[in-house]
């Protein structure tokens, strides 16, 4: 019985250390399959390595810094109009 418990264990810890290895793999792009996506847009290009992930993920978000702040300049500007 003992022995049985053990092999169990064993198996429940493999497929554990296994599924978190896939994970990690597939997030650093070494292995096919479906990377997460931060944004989850379909229309963008794939990126290949983490460092143009990365370059990518930082024009994005500064793009659309600049977008809300522009956006939240015109929305004071009106409000100072009336």
């Amino acid at each position: 019985m003992r022995a049985i418990l053990g092999v169990v264990a064993m198996l429940v810890v493999l497929a554990i250390v296994g599924v978190l290895a896939m994970k990690q793999l597939r997030a650093t792009g070494q292995i096919a399959g479906a990377a997460p996506s931060a944004a989850g847009g379909a229309s963008e290009a794939v990126a290949t390595t983490p460092a143009e992930q990365s370059r990518q993920l930082q024009q994005r978000l500064q793009s659309d810094v600049a977008a809300a702040l522009a956006q939240g300049a015109a929305s004071r500007a009106e409000d100072a109009q009336k």
